[in-house]
């Protein structure tokens, strides 16, 4: 594991100018694990320059050398999976199996893209003048500053990486602070792979606003491409349009989960406990809001308990965990602070609702996962994004009521349907305002697919034919024969 020298600038590993280095803690037990640099301005605009130097030449390359790269990495990454998975386990906290599932989603990212590298294809546009031909090009945007997240800290890279690589741009990117070594174990990877020096750069920080100034703030960089909290992909956007940066966002969510009266209530309570608890709740599809019809709600609650209720909670590579550690204790405070309101308000608490510190968990940040039942709209879960191991389950009695309440947020990134009726199927589907509907499914994503939401979730898909496009710009050329 490389600890101190995780800066990858111009090629090369380094440390921060100023030698200073900050701490990487594992989130179960609280120990530390690593120390990467602390890199600032200084650092990050040198990161700009070489990512700037190394365009002109890496945009020549033809789409077959970007896509080779592409899949040397891909290839390099699924070598290491189990290595990727045990340090994301380590740093991050998620259960082993659910690391080595984002390992496997951040390889698709690399080979769906190494494929759509081939695909950028431009068009001819018949003229009204006889002697007239235009023709649309796209080309690649130029360097992009990439800002990462921790709840997925190795897929988001391959989500942004791989489809900037593709189009011919290069990178200057920031991990999240609390899983910066995932980070540089992903770029050895890229730097294995034979990327020229200066394609991609690598900077970590615990001074995330020293670095975003300067990515932000600088001329060359074109592009900028960000997930995180809605809060802060607000204040990056506006700062953004300062030099005109191209921008894509995939930012906070509030998924509703719409349980109809002909669905199996048993069915739709497996579905709901799997992604509910996905990642220990901390993923931006996550269903906050499980509206259920009165009809089949006492079936469905019941199921949903007992299931919650043998999810085993601990260090990820302990056997059978399923709830790993929460991020920090901001985290747990917030939502221990949501569940104590709603109980407060009438919220019936049926299993879960307390901090865990039994068995060896008291050094790390451990959640029980939680249901609540009677969930109203005076409740701050009701308008708040999680983040966290509780389902918040709130009684409907029609249709048409369901889809208003569900609609009724500034989010608008994941959803889930389920209902036997087709029809229902359709109408609730298109009425849904969100960028992802799952019907009867609860894991409608993958690297094929547009990922990416409406409203306050954002701006812009990653992932499918349209990620690439995001890194390309549209050229017109008209020619006049002479």
């Amino acid at each position: 594991m490389r600890t101190g020298e995780t800066l990858f600038i111009d090629g090369k590993w380094q440390g921060a100018d100023d030698g200073l280095a900050f701490d990487v803690t594992d989130p179960a037990t609280g120990r530390v694990i690593g120390a990467a640099a602390d890199a600032g301005a200084a650092e990050t605009d040198r990161a700009i320059a070489a990512a700037s130097e190394a365009f002109e030449p890496w945009r020549k390359e033809t789409a077959y050398r970007r896509a080779e790269v592409l899949w040397k990495a891909h290839a390099l990454m699924a070598e290491r999976a189990e290595d990727l998975a045990a340090l994301m386990t380590l740093e991050q906290g998620k259960p082993l199996k659910a690391a080595r599932n984002e390992v496997r989603y951040a390889l698709g990212f690399l080979a769906w893209f190494a494929e759509e590298a081939k695909r950028v294809y431009g068009s001819s546009i018949p003229s009204a003048r006889a002697d007239q031909r235009l023709t649309v090009l796209r080309q690649p945007v130029g360097v992009v500053a990439a800002i990462t997240p921790w709840n997925y800290p190795i897929s988001m890279i391959t989500r942004k990486v791989g489809p900037a690589l593709a189009a011919g741009c290069t990178v200057v990117l920031k991990p999240a602070e609390q899983t910066p070594l995932c980070a540089v174990a992903v770029f050895e990877i890229l730097a294995e792979a034979g990327l020229p020096a200066g394609v991609v750069n690598l900077v970590t920080t615990s001074r995330p606003e020293a670095v975003g100034d300067r990515l932000l703030d600088a001329r060359e960089v074109r592009k900028l491409t960000f997930t995180g909290s809605t809060e802060v992909g607000k204040l990056l956007g506006a700062r953004a349009a300062a030099t005109m940066k191209r921008v894509s966002m995939e930012l906070g969510g509030h998924a509703p989960m719409l349980v109809f009266p002909d669905a199996d209530p048993v069915h739709a309570a497996k579905g709901a406990a799997l992604v509910k608890f996905l990642n220990t709740g901390q993923a931006c599809i996550s269903p906050n809001r499980i509206f259920v019809h009165r009809s089949v709600i006492e079936a469905f609650t019941a199921e949903l308990v007992a299931r919650v209720g043998k999810l085993a909670a601990g260090p990820g590579d302990r056997a059978g965990v399923s709830i790993g550690p929460l991020v920090d204790e901001a985290a747990v405070a917030k939502v221990s602070g949501q569940v104590e309101d709603a109980v407060a308000k009438g919220a019936r608490l049926l299993v879960g609702g307390h901090r865990l510190t039994e068995d060896g968990l008291d050094a790390g940040t451990f959640y029980a996962p939680t249901v609540l039942a009677d969930v109203d709209e005076t409740m701050r879960i009701y308008r708040e994004e999680t983040f966290g191991p509780v389902a918040a389950v709130i009684p409907f009695d029609d249709e048409d009521e369901a889809i208003r309440r569900a609609n009724d947020t500034e989010y608008g990134l994941a959803s889930y349907v389920y209902t036997t009726d087709l029809g229902r199927a359709q109408r609730v589907s298109e009425a849904l305002r969100f960028g992802i509907v799952g019907v009867n499914d609860i894991d409608p994503t993958g690297a094929a697919a547009p990922f990416g939401g409406v409203g306050a979730s954002g701006l812009g898909r990653e992932g499918g034919a349209q990620g690439i496009d995001e890194y390309l710009d549209v050229k017109l050329v008209g020619t006049v024969a002479r």
